[in-house]
């Protein structure tokens, strides 16, 4: 940790909440959000407790709201059970949702397929049953590596029902990354498919577990279940090896839930692991649960004939918390979407939007940014051609949204009147921190605005000083809150080193730089490893790009540092044009038009002094722009790096400049 990082982002545009909006909300106006917030803050434990008794369903009822006796390993509720899978469906049998549709799945190739409430217990007890009767119970631990499915959220909430936890590695992760996570996770069980199906190509699932087991200390895993999803061919192991639709055959359509403590394991989700060893974030089970719950309520403003459309992958703690758990235990119908935004067109989305209905889409900053460039190299896919009168509220999630793109969502998919909710949060904190809630809080572009009730942040130097309005530095979380990180999964030690620092007093370290402005409001300027440091100056790299994206030429933009013997670190951009890419007589005038940009909306300090241009920016396929590649691109290195996880490693190849 070092010195405190320069701002150098101004926004000034403020969104008020619609009056018909904020009227129909469930936190109506600025006055109830702070009434909320100053509820918790004055009587916690009394604000946390109220919601667990209201809003779940237990077993054994809790008697303690929080222990903090060995922190920074907090418990929550710890002294009651009960069982997740039961409060996300079984109470939906009874409340009058029973034969609503839960999930509306739409397949690779446009095959739609729905399952209510009711249809979807009976599938998630046949598979728990199933999963039972090859010996599986309380305490055990399962990885999933399946493509997005109802089967998928089915076997997932199957092992919730039955007490073992569960790890689920993105279908797109590479055999090296599965082996690893079956390995530290110690699993006993996996559950895969044959295939999934990805913008029209079978990527092959089965074949990868096989490869994985065959690796050492894989010896736990006793029993494989494959769901038949293409009829791929797949080589079968008999008696470890198990179709998923042959183990539910004649199982009963009622599964008893097992009971399980507050502070069990409900899940394990690896962080990517940029470098080193990925971390193994544990969540509990009530804490984690209660708040997914809220937030999704809050920050949605979940209305019950809502139409909600989450586009994350499960292998992801948005899918995690917005699709498998939090909406689905706050009872709302769902879209889940095997594809690709641009299959077999980039008018995907917004036809889906059109043809289901849909009242809330929540989706990537990445991928907002990827459709603006669409619509204009191809006119016909843009949302102007499609009826979207159906969306009340848009939601970002992944990464920072610059402002212009928040402008673009709100004007283009939104029509100029759906709030655009910019959530803030990681995997390790369960669920959203930092929101607005749509019918309260008047919304800035490219800020995820406030602290949601119950949560506590600052934005401090490297000796845990709070910084004033507009200095930039390391945001953290002051306060424990129910669906906080437990520990690190085997490395307890690795948990209070990297997010519980001793020099910070007992505050959460996000890993993430921000600033606050005059209204509280909370800017994200960059992972803390991403700031630049350019002639004295630290910058936040996130503000450089929404500049360079603010530019009529520019669909997006990465930016990272190079090593300089003179100013330390030089600022080198990466640009996607909206346009065709320059050729090379017209790039170097791009590059100098972006630089003159770059220094009179900000200043010398900011200007890249590299520019390179390219098609697509290398992505995961989760939407996240790969800046370690990027990083070594801009230092002329080789990479050597595994790429398995890239949605596009061509991009890299297709990179000129620099400029």
């Amino acid at each position: 940790m070092s010195g405190a990082i320069d701002s150098i982002l101004v926004e000034k545009r403020v969104f008020e909440p619609a009056p018909e909006f904020k009227a129909a909300a469930a936190v109506s106006g600025m006055e109830a959000y702070q009434a909320l917030r100053e509820q918790a803050r004055r009587d916690p434990d009394t604000f946390w407790g109220d919601a667990a008794r209201d809003m779940l369903v237990w077993r054994k009822p809790f008697t303690r709201v929080l222990d903090e006796s060995d922190a920074p390993f907090y418990r929550w509720f710890d002294d009651g059970e009960l069982n997740v899978s039961e409060n996300c469906l079984d109470v939906h049998l009874s409340n009058g949702n029973a034969d609503k549709p839960a999930i509306v799945f739409e397949a690779d190739d446009g095959r739609v397929q729905t399952v209510s409430f009711r249809e979807l217990h009976a599938r998630v007890c046949r598979i728990a049953n199933g999963i039972a009767g090859l010996g599986y119970r309380k305490g055990d631990r399962a990885i999933l590596y399946m493509p997005m499915s109802i089967e998928a959220i089915a076997c997932m909430q199957a092992c919730a029902r039955l007490g073992i936890t569960h790890s689920v590695v993105f279908g797109g992760f590479s055999t090296k990354s599965l082996h690893q996570r079956i390995v530290d996770v110690q699993a006993s069980l996996v559950i895969t498919a044959d295939e999934q199906m990805r913008g029209g190509r079978a990527i092959p699932l089965k074949a990868a577990v096989d490869e994985a087991l065959a690796g050492p200390d894989t010896g736990r895993v006793r029993q494989v279940i494959v769901y038949r999803r293409s009829g791929g061919r797949v080589d079968w192991r008999d008696g470890r090896d198990h179709w998923l639709h042959e183990i539910e055959d004649g199982q009963a359509d009622t599964c008893a839930p097992v009971p399980v403590e507050a502070e069990h394991p409900l899940f394990i989700l690896y962080t990517s692991g940029s470098t080193g060893k990925p971390k193994g974030v544990q969540h509990s089970s009530a804490g984690y649960l209660l708040w997914a719950k809220m937030s999704a309520q809050w920050v949605f403003d979940a209305k019950p004939d809502d139409v909600f459309w989450c586009t994350a992958d499960i292998g992801w703690v948005t899918g995690h918390s917005y699709i498998v758990y939090g909406t689905m235990a706050a009872g709302l119908t769902q879209i889940v979407f095997e594809g690709v935004p641009t299959y077999p067109d980039a008018g995907r989305f917004w036809d889906m939007i059109q043809r289901h209905k849909v009242t809330i889409f929540y989706t990537a900053p990445t991928a907002i940014r990827s459709l603006i460039k669409a619509s204009s190299a191809a006119p016909e896919t843009a949302p102007a051609n499609y009826d979207l009168s159906s969306l009340r509220l848009l939601g970002s999630v992944g990464e920072p949204i610059n402002p212009e793109a928040w402008v673009w969502y709100h004007q283009h998919v939104g029509g100029g009147r759906c709030p655009v909710v910019d959530t803030w949060w990681q995997t390790e904190t369960g669920g959203h921190i930092l929101a607005p809630l749509p019918g309260a809080t008047p919304l800035k572009p490219g800020s995820c605005t406030l602290p949601l009730p119950g949560i506590e942040i600052d934005v401090v130097d490297e000796a845990g000083r709070s910084l004033p309005e507009g200095k930039g530095g390391y945001l953290v979380i002051t306060r424990p809150w129910p669906a906080m990180i437990r520990t690190v999964w085997g490395d307890a030690e690795r948990y209070v080193k990297s997010y519980f620092p001793p020099e910070l007093g007992g505050a959460y370290l996000s890993g993430d730089s921000a600033q606050l402005d005059s209204d509280g409001y909370c800017w994200i300027m960059g992972r803390t490893d991403d700031v630049l440091s350019v002639s004295g100056h630290r910058l936040g790299g996130t503000e450089i790009e929404s500049t360079l994206v603010a530019h009529e030429a520019v669909a997006e933009a990465a930016v990272v540092g190079r090593p300089d013997p003179v100013t330390g670190e030089a600022v080198v951009a990466f640009v996607v044009p909206k346009d065709e890419l320059p050729g090379e007589a017209d790039a170097p005038a791009l590059a100098g038009a972006l630089r003159d940009w770059v220094m009179r909306e900000v200043g010398p300090i900011a200007k890249p002094r590299e520019i390179w241009f390219g098609n697509a920016m290398p992505k995961t396929r989760s939407g996240k722009i790969m800046r370690r590649l990027l990083r070594i691109v801009a230092e002329n290195g080789e990479i050597t790096q595994d790429t398995s996880t890239l949605e596009n490693p061509d991009a890299l190849n297709r990179l000129h400049g620099p400029y």
